[in-house]
């Protein structure tokens, strides 16, 4: 595997990695609007599963922390690639030329 190759698996296996934290994110959160619906649907009181509602609850704060985590993984990530000189005008920078000016910092979003 050549320099690209390798980055673009680390590049990929975040991507995954990201996605996979908010899927199960959205899949905690939705199990909360399940509980808290169907306790609704049969007219059960608020104190019904309750317990298990706030260990729902708790699983999402911490999908919530290993989010913030991850991020901060791309972020770190992110400045280690720039620090070696790695990116879009590496390739110019090894064969001795200048690279273009930019304005500002160019980041990927998703959309």
């Amino acid at each position: 595997m050549d320099k690209a190759q390798v980055i673009a698996s680390v590049a990929g296996d975040l991507n995954a990695t990201e996605q996979s934290v908010d899927a199960a994110i959205t899949r905690a959160t939705t199990l909360v609007q399940s509980m808290i619906g169907s306790r609704s649907a049969l007219n059960l009181s608020p104190v019904l599963g309750a317990e298990a509602q706030a260990r729902a609850l708790e699983a999402i704060a911490a999908l919530g922390a290993a989010r913030q985590a991850v991020v901060a993984c791309h972020e770190e990530l992110a400045k280690d690639h720039r620090r070696l000189g790695y990116g879009v005008y590496a390739e110019i920078a090894e064969k001795g030329q200048t690279r273009p000016e930019t304005i500002g910092e160019h980041r990927l979003r998703a959309v």
